[in-house]
């Protein structure tokens, strides 16, 4: 066992952060300029030219590859051996290579100026590949998993040194031969990448009379099924992408056929709580785990908006017009908790249109998340308060959150006219006691150090507030924050427990781990088990039934702490 990390077991560039891109520029401005302002042939080297625009290429397939994934792959029952998504892109190999290929340009002979196509190389590059590549690897690969070689610390970058090696073979042999082309090099990276991604891709979607056609294939070409044995057998499967050589060593997985068979099979998976999204702006979708890693690993928020985000507009645009035209609701996320398999659901169309319909006779609960959310901003609020001021847009947990402060004697004040007279007229139909509509004030002197806010938070309201002033919001979108002398509070949310599984990406602006407490209540409703609706502007489950239950199921408030300055 490997009792510390060794010199080789990251990326040299990983200080660098997303600078790391920087390495390339030299070699891409060169290539670039060369290719543009020179006329002799020799000089306009269109093969070296290309290697930046491929290694966007490559960068392109794999993320199309990841959602693909993960779209496809969610609805469906999870095979005990078929557990390994793709989630990252592998930019930093992407990287690495492309420095090789510029190396291999200015330094091996033929590295430049190399042809389009050569029908003798690329015959070359298939054989070496196949007898080299497939062959060594295997040999490799089985070595590393000996028990003197085997370490439970990973070293990608050691691993990558040996791999790039092997890979480098058939296009280092023919650009030296001078049969090389760009047909054969491009070509046989987009091949090693295709078939990784084949690997990874946790769903077997290759049919069955794909080799009845053509038995040998089996040999030729491996899936998903037969990489994951290799995972969780350990020693089994150890070949690349050519199972030929497990099969004439013996090292194939005997559960292989089974497996596959029952892969093919998989039924789809129903969910026991569905929580409903819907994306928000044309570029919301980048934001989700089906999108790019990196941005929903993060709070989203206006000030973490990325620039390259800007270039793909017309990439943007014309997904919003074929979700108008073809959209459907797919799966965002699937989570495990308990026994309770929970799904959220993208609704393909934006807030603007969006609309409910209602089914007297649905068998499904449909669940707001009203109640719990009222809990929340309740007991957001620091103990000893007396008195709050509640301004925004009034919804249906703000109504219900003014009552019950007023029930338990803590003074509402409203700074708008038009919203005092709702809550006071709201208040006198839901409850006739005295004390609790006296509670209820209309003031404009902003001294409460207590806000309580919606969406339409303005500016100048934000200003009128007195230094030290918490704002906790009420809605399910944050104000923006203009005072830098005052704190704001998260919407409302809650910590998850450990128990919950597969829960890698950011809800929205909230930090890891962090779900909105409308989203929670759904799930507290289905390990309680029950059979209520809570929809509709007057109808909330008791929020402090919701409130124990979710605490004893192991959500817990963010505390104090979690404010913001």
């Amino acid at each position: 066992m490997a009792s510390g990390v060794g010199i080789l077991s990251d990326w040299p560039w990983k200080p660098l952060g997303n600078f790391k891109y920087l390495l390339l520029a030299p070699w891409a401005m060169k290539s670039t300029y060369m290719f543009v302002t020179k006329k002799d042939p020799m000089e306009r080297d269109f093969s070296t030219f290309l290697i930046f625009p491929f290694l966007l290429l490559r960068m392109a397939h794999n993320q199309i590859c990841i959602s693909l994934s993960l779209v496809i792959e969610q609805p469906k029952e999870t095979t005990e051996s078929l557990t390994r998504a793709l989630t990252l892109i592998k930019d930093d190999q992407i990287l690495f290579t492309a420095i090789l290929h510029y190396l291999a340009a200015y330094i091996l002979p033929n590295g430049r100026n190399i042809a389009i196509w050569r029908t003798d190389g690329v015959i070359i590059t298939i054989v070496l590949h196949a007898f080299v590549v497939e062959f060594l690897y295997y040999w490799l690969h089985r070595a590393l998993h000996h028990h003197y070689l085997y370490s439970p610390v990973t070293h990608p970058f050691a691993e990558l040194l040996a791999y790039i090696f092997l890979f480098s073979i058939p296009p280092a042999t023919t650009t030296v031969t001078g049969i090389g082309s760009q047909a054969a090099i491009f070509g046989y990276m987009i091949y090693i990448d295709f078939m990784n991604n084949l690997g990874h891709c946790n769903f077997e979607f290759i049919p069955k009379w794909f080799f009845s056609v053509f038995p040998p294939l089996k040999y030729l070409m491996y899936t998903p099924s037969f990489h994951s044995l290799h995972h969780t057998q350990f020693r089994t499967n150890y070949s690349l992408f050519m199972p030929m050589y497990d099969y004439i060593y013996g090292t194939v997985d005997k559960s292989l056929e089974d497996l596959y068979q029952v892969s093919l099979k998989r039924k789809e998976e129903l969910p026991n709580v569905v929580y409903l999204t819907h994306m928000t702006t044309p570029d919301s979708i980048y934001y989700m785990q089906i999108g790019f890693a990196g941005l929903a690993s993060k709070p989203h928020s206006s000030s973490n908006s990325k620039w390259y985000l800007w270039l793909m507009w017309p990439l943007t645009t014309l997904s919003t017009l074929m979700i108008g035209i073809y959209g459907r609701t797919f799966v965002v996320e699937s989570h495990r908790f308990h026994k309770l398999t929970l799904q959220t659901w993208a609704i393909p169309k934006y807030k603007i249109q969006i609309y409910v319909k209602r089914y007297p006779e649905l068998k499904v609960k449909v669940v707001d998340g009203s109640s719990l959310a009222v809990s929340v901003v309740l007991n957001s609020i620091p103990k000893g308060t007396t008195q709050v001021l509640l301004t925004g847009n009034l919804t249906k947990v703000a109504y219900a959150v003014a009552l019950t402060l007023c029930q338990k004697g803590i003074q509402v004040a409203s700074s708008k006219e038009e919203e005092y007279k709702k809550l006071k007229k709201s208040s006198i139909n839901m409850s006739n006691n005295s004390t609790t509509n006296e509670c209820l004030v209309f003031s404009q002197s902003y001294s409460e150090k207590i806000w309580l806010v919606g969406d339409g938070l303005s500016k100048e309201e934000q200003v009128k507030a007195r230094k030290g002033t918490i704002f906790i919001p009420f809605s399910q979108f944050p104000p923006k924050p203009f005072r830098k002398d005052c704190f704001y509070h998260y919407t409302p949310a809650m910590h998850t427990p450990s128990t919950l599984q597969n829960l890698h990406s950011c809800e929205n602006w909230l930090p890891r781990r962090v779900m909105s407490a409308w989203r929670i209540a759904g799930i507290v409703h289905g390990l309680e088990g029950w059979n209520e609706h809570e929809c509709g502007f007057h109808t909330i489950t008791d929020i402090h039934k919701v409130w124990e239950a979710t605490l004893r199921h192991g959500f817990h408030p963010l505390p104090i702490s979690h404010l913001k300055f």
